[in-house]
C-alpha cells in the first residue's frame, strides 16, 4: 500500500489529467513549481459561440471566501463549427475548440474566464450557458462539462527530466467532437 499526493486535481466534472507525487518532498517541490508558474498546464474545451482567435484574460476572480483573487488564463482558437440547429433568435449553433494555458490556478478558472468572455464551456453549471446545456441534454442526452486536462509539461524535481503527461480525450468528450464535426 503507497500513500500518493495529490498535487494536480481537477474540478469534479472536468476530465483528463491528475498528477500525484510518491512522496512529500517531491509534491512540496512539484507543487513549489506550480506556485512559480514553472510548469505548462494546457485544457481543451468546447464552447459556445465563435472564439477570439488568441486572447489573453487577466481577471481576479473572487474564491470561496469572497477574496479577489489575481487570474490569469491564455486562449487559443483551434476550431470553430456551424450547426444547422436554430438556437434562440439565431438561424444556427455556434461552437468552438480551444486550448487553455491557465498561468494562475485558482477555483474554476477557466470556466468563469470563459464565461466572462461570453462564451461559456458546454456543460458548465453554474457558469455555464443554461440554455445551450437544456439543448445538448434534450439533443444528445448528454450532461458533461466539456472541459478537458489534456497536458502538462513539468521538469522532475529528482532526475531533473522533462516531463510531457498528456490524458486523450474522454470519450464524452470525443463523442462531442463527433457530433459537433471538431478536430483535434
Amino acid at each position: 500500500e503507497q500513500y500518493v499526493y495529490p498535487i494536480h486535481r481537477l474540478d469534479r466534472k472536468t476530465s483528463g489529467l491528475l498528477l500525484f507525487a510518491l512522496d512529500a518532498p517531491t509534491a512540496a517541490a512539484i507543487q513549489n513549481a506550480i506556485i512559480q508558474q514553472e510548469i505548462h498546464k494546457e485544457y481543451l474545451a468546447i464552447v459556445r459561440g465563435y472564439f477570439p482567435e488568441s486572447i489573453l484574460v487577466d481577471h481576479p476572480l473572487q474564491n470561496d471566501r469572497m477574496k479577489t483573487q489575481e487570474a490569469v488564463t491564455a486562449f487559443q482558437l483551434l476550431q470553430t463549427t456551424e450547426l444547422p440547429i436554430p438556437f434562440g433568435k439565431h438561424a444556427t449553433s455556434r461552437y468552438s475548440l480551444i486550448r487553455a494555458f491557465p498561468k494562475t490556478g485558482r477555483m474554476h478558472q477557466i470556466r468563469k474566464h470563459c464565461n466572462h468572455l461570453r462564451h461559456p464551456i458546454i456543460g458548465d453549471r453554474p457558469h455555464g450557458c443554461n440554455k445551450q446545456n437544456k439543448l445538448f441534454k434534450e439533443k444528445w442526452n448528454m450532461t458533461q462539462m466539456l472541459l478537458h486536462a489534456h497536458k502538462m509539461k513539468l521538469t522532475h524535481p529528482a532526475s531533473k527530466r522533462e516531463l510531457v503527461l498528456e490524458a486523450a480525450p474522454s470519450d464524452i468528450f470525443q463523442k462531442s467532437l463527433d457530433l459537433l464535426k471538431l478536430r483535434l
